[in-house]
């Protein structure tokens, strides 16, 4: 850690893109407060006007190095959205220790977002644990890859390949 990061520690709940960064800073919003609240609430209905469904693609990286074994686990938005309900309903059934929101905030970054032009490749990483009242703990280590679209309506997902293993930072 560098005595500028130590006098200056990175706060997680605020957006590192400043708004004069229109896109980055849009992005950020977008892929992170927005789809953490949807997610605890697991509500999609906050989140569903993010995705732009025709030609959706999510791939699952499925925690493994070896794309060979990576699968096309999201050919459409709609079951991209069962999944993430699914994962988002098991969630609230969960019982924890400490706020799950300030945890997945602190677990969570989104500070490398490439642009050309009306397309942007974002990389958001989760390296964190939420503790859970039973004594356990949810480990979040993994990465996304997100592409993204600027449209009329702003910028929206277009797909990604998500759940790929990550080293942590």
């Amino acid at each position: 850690m560098s005595a500028e990061t130590a006098q200056n520690p990175r706060d997680p709940m605020k957006n590192p893109f400043a708004p004069d960064d229109s896109a980055r800073h849009a992005i950020w919003e977008m892929l992170v407060p927005r789809d953490i609240d949807a997610f605890l609430a697991a509500d999609w209905s906050m989140v569903e006007g993010d995705f732009i469904a025709e030609n959706f693609t999510g791939m699952n990286g499925n925690f493994d190095p070896n794309p060979q074994k990576w699968t096309l686990s999201f050919a459409a938005l709609d079951a991209y959205r069962d999944e993430w309900l699914r994962q988002a309903t098991a969630n609230r059934s969960t019982e924890y220790a400490e706020d799950p929101r300030a945890a997945i905030f602190s677990a969570t970054r989104l500070e490398e977002i490439e642009i050309d032009g009306p397309a942007a490749l974002v990389r958001k990483k989760f390296d964190g644990r939420i503790k859970r009242a039973d004594g356990g703990e949810d480990r979040m280590l993994w990465q996304t890859l997100y592409w993204c679209r600027e449209s009329a309506e702003g910028w929206k997902i277009a797909g990604f390949v998500g759940y790929l293993p990550y080293a942590g930072s």
